[in-house]
């Protein structure tokens, strides 16, 4: 073997573990000090046949579309007592206040849901809040592996929130407030 083959051969293996290292180094340090979350701003989201500006729009599959809605007037006497906004108690988004409107709002990691969690106990799309054409909201639980919680019971199906319960995914508790 010739001196220049061995040369260049050592410099890619000095090269080869550099890399190793560096890669170590950056493995080390998210472990030390984890992923950054970002807070965004809250958007409201077109519906399909609003952004398409016809009644011909597709509408999202079942899973993801919202329930019927109806107006304040229609609600009555129980639109009162209704929860004006969400509370975020425990988890890593503690104080967190979101007013609630006519929209359903979406819980989990994935990016574009309404509120993102940072929690290894929560699915992409974990659960979602809808309110009810009498005025309360509906909690739903979309097919989460660790499941939502409502006051201590594991969600089966779509249950009516009341006003203060907490609603557990993962680390993050949630309440309806006035």
């Amino acid at each position: 073997m010739s001196e220049l083959t061995l040369t260049v051969m050592r410099l890619g293996f000095l090269a080869v573990l550099w890399l190793f290292v560096i890669v170590a180094v950056q493995v080390i340090r998210s472990d030390l000090f984890g992923t950054r979350v970002t807070q965004r701003p809250m958007r409201r989201r077109a519906t399909a046949a609003q952004a398409a500006g016809s009644a011909a729009a597709v509408s999202p599959p079942a899973a993801q579309q919202a329930p019927p809605q109806q107006s304040r007037g229609q609600r009555g006497r129980a639109s009162r007592n209704a929860p004006s906004k969400l509370v975020i108690t425990e988890g890593s988004l503690t104080g967190t206040t979101m007013n609630l409107t006519d929209q359903q709002i979406t819980i989990g990691r994935a990016h574009d849901s309404a509120i993102v969690l940072d929690d290894d106990y929560a699915s992409s799309r974990h659960a979602r809040i809808y309110p009810a054409p009498d005025g309360s909201w509906v909690v739903e639980d979309l097919g989460s592996t660790n499941g939502t919680y409502l006051d201590r019971t594991r969600l089966t199906g779509p249950t009516p929130v009341p006003l203060g319960a907490p609603i557990r995914i993962g680390k993050t508790v949630i309440e309806l407030r006035r």
